[in-house]
């Protein structure tokens, strides 16, 4: 599914969601740790994860996707929505597609398939969010960590 929010609603609903336990988040900032896929192509650069933000109801990356990446169709244990910083990536959810652009937002709930495709010659910066929290986890322990 996809939405056309606004950069202002999605940062209202980003700080809602960190609000909540604000003081101990802030207390608990560390420098974010960066992993690559297997192929090295798509980078995830962990902003917010249990580890920092001292609990699992959310995780916070900053994810860059190379141009013509194709995810293949794959689903989460967890909601995951997508803002667009900069590039466009097609977002398919159970086989209907929307073109994202910066500033729009894209979710998939689960059991839904989703995949991942990136048009262009250009990669693809997202923030990406996942509710509950746990999924970062998961991508990042089969990936590798960068530097």
């Amino acid at each position: 599914m996809t939405s056309r929010l606004g950069r202002d609603a999605m940062m209202v609903t980003l700080g809602a969601c960190l609000s909540v336990t604000a003081g101990a988040a802030i207390a608990a900032f560390q420098t974010p740790r960066t992993f690559v896929s297997p192929n090295g192509a798509t980078e995830l650069k962990v902003l917010l994860d249990k580890e920092n933000f001292g609990g699992s109801e959310i995780d916070v990356g900053e994810m860059t996707m190379p141009a013509g990446l194709d995810s293949g169709e794959h689903a989460h244990q967890a909601i995951e929505i997508f803002y667009i910083l900069s590039g466009e990536l097609e977002h398919v959810v159970n086989g209907k597609s929307e073109l994202l652009k910066a500033g729009m937002v894209g979710y998939v709930r689960p059991p839904d398939k989703v995949r991942h495709r990136v048009p262009g010659a250009a990669p693809v910066k997202t923030l990406v969010i996942w509710t509950p929290g746990g999924e970062a986890g998961r991508i990042s322990g089969r990936w590798k960590p960068k530097g």
